[in-house]
């Protein structure tokens, strides 16, 4: 948008003032609105060094606008305006502006009507354009905004084809470079944003994988193949999976982390990425969720089901499958109980018992006299079975035959919407 307006205000009162002033305006013609909004994005602009040096400054900014007439009045026309902005300008202030007004309306208005608009006009080629931009990667606020937009944006809907295009192998280690040069801190500015991006396009790439694309070939989980080639350059994502899996209470988030652990460790080349030590916490932390989750709930299966596909190939293929086991006897314990935490009116579900039975008949675990005499339950290999999910997930060719194909729709297809704690036990006590 081009500025026709230009303003001199005294302080920051006069500031406040003229945007309450702006984001009022009654019309109905076009060209007003447009008039408005480009004297919005002027005068916030060019004080934003001013008066919106703070995060919180330009989420009152935006939300001035969202709350005011000329937005309630004009939703769409507004919505659209903002996000041809956001495809054309260059200017840092500018797309800052712009890309708060999309996060913030987006998340605000329930429905995802702006992140499906977001999604029709193509925009998510141009977000992976413009986080690559040095420019832009020097302005941390701004960076850190469109980081939270490309995953608030895709996380409600599937990419298209085009979108997938867009993403190549330097974006991916791009992101996990800006992770491993950041602190140790999960909390760090750049953390969080960047790992949930991973996390969403990760599920993009799963859920890609158990569907056809107008016959297309089968396309590469980046992800996955980025941590499986340079695991060991990328060892600070892994640790804050961790720390994330440990403390995190919303439901899709959970479930984010295991469908990446779940492909991690069911690919042979990343089942060791993860330092002995780590891996350690990482088991006790699915231990003790698998415990706190209560017996009687839909949610809290989906969730114990996955949580227990994930623990299947930890215990296959990662470094406790090899002497000395890690907890042998708390996991055998915890798998025991979890076959008798039914109550008299809920009974443990099917398949519950089946994961559970599976990870129980991993031969590490077995009586030494059992496993001594291949007395084991395992009839097949079931490296065998997760190698072939490791070449779907890479883009190979897959019996469709395999039982582990239902595993991956299963663990793909376990999504909840945001902001839905994760069941506990202790909670409902």
């Amino acid at each position: 948008m081009a500025f026709e307006v230009s303003y001199s205000l005294e302080n920051e009162t006069q500031f406040w003032d003229e945007l309450d002033d702006i984001v009022s305006t009654r019309c109905q013609e076009h060209e007003i609105i447009d008039n408005a909004l480009r004297s919005y994005l002027n005068v916030t602009t060019s004080y934003k060094s001013e008066y919106l040096q703070t995060d919180y400054n330009i989420a009152k900014c935006v939300y001035r606008l969202l709350q005011g007439e000329l937005f309630n009045a004009h939703k769409d026309y507004v919505r659209r305006q903002m996000l041809y902005c956001l495809l054309q300008e260059e200017d840092n202030p500018t797309l800052h502006i712009v890309a708060a007004f999309l996060l913030f309306d987006g998340r605000n208005n329930g429905n995802d009507t702006t992140f499906e608009m977001m999604y029709e006009e193509g925009v998510f080629p141009r977000l992976v354009e413009m986080v690559q931009t040095p420019s832009i990667q020097e302005d941390t606020r701004l960076h850190q905004m469109l980081l939270e937009l490309m995953y608030e944006s895709s996380r409600i809907q599937r990419l298209k084809w085009e979108d997938f295009i867009a993403i190549d192998d330097t974006f991916i280690l791009y992101l996990l470079e800006v992770i491993e040069c950041a602190s140790d801190d999960a909390d760090d500015p750049y953390h969080y944003p960047v790992i949930r991006v991973l996390l969403v396009l990760n599920e993009q790439y799963l859920v890609a994988s158990t569907s056809q694309h107008d016959g297309r070939s089968r396309m590469t989980n980046r992800v996955i193949k980025a941590i499986s080639t340079h695991g060991t350059t990328y060892k600070t994502f892994g640790c804050n999976l961790i720390l994330l899996l440990n403390r995190e209470s919303e439901t899709s988030l959970q479930l984010l982390i295991l469908k990446v652990l779940y492909l991690i460790f069911g690919n042979p080349q990343s089942a060791e990425y993860f330092y002995t030590n780590d891996l350690h916490v990482l088991v006790d932390v699915i231990l003790r969720n698998l415990i706190d989750l209560p017996s009687d709930s839909p949610a809290a299966n989906a969730l114990r089901h996955t949580y227990l596909r994930v623990l299947y190939p930890i215990l296959t293929h990662s470094q406790i499958s090899k002497p000395p086991h890690y907890k042998k006897d708390d996991i055998l314990r915890l798998l025991q109980l979890l076959t008798t935490s039914g109550n008299h009116f809920a009974p443990v579900d099917a398949t519950t018992l089946r994961l559970v039975r599976r990870c129980i008949a991993v031969h590490w675990l077995q009586p030494a006299d059992s496993e001594a005499n291949g007395n084991g339950h395992e009839t097949s290999s079931p490296v065998d079975g997760q190698r072939t999910v490791a070449r779907r997930m890479l883009g190979m060719s897959m019996d469709k035959g395999n039982d582990s194909v239902s595993s991956v729709m299963e663990v793909a297809t376990h999504t909840e919407k945001p902001g839905v704690q994760t069941p506990s036990r202790g909670r409902l006590a």
